[in-house]
């Protein structure tokens, strides 16, 4: 089964009211089993919108990824960000290795 990828591209407008989602998010990402390949870290934009922070988180299934961002843990924690910042997310399915 293919894995699922959140890829997100985050522009944070309000430090502290972001603090807040900070705090909830992670309640959703352990319980669906998220695992951070980037978060934040040096990036080079070369076509597009330049964002401040790039993120890519693995679940075990797009189904999975779906679920997380569904799930009332993560709404909880998104509605702390609503309006700290500006985001992009999508989940997409890997590829399945030959």
């Amino acid at each position: 089964m293919p894995k699922g990828y959140w890829i997100a591209f985050v522009t944070v407008t309000d430090p502290d009211a972001y603090a807040g989602y900070q705090h909830h998010a992670p309640a959703a990402f352990a319980k669906y089993g998220a695992r951070f390949l980037a978060r934040g870290g040096d990036a080079a934009t070369l076509e597009g919108e330049v964002w401040q922070r790039h993120v890519v988180i693995e679940f075990d299934s797009k189904e999975q990824a779906v679920a997380c961002y569904n799930s009332p843990e993560y709404q909880s924690a998104r509605h702390h960000r609503s309006n700290a910042c500006n985001a992009n997310i999508v989940i997409v399915e890997g590829v399945v290795p030959a």
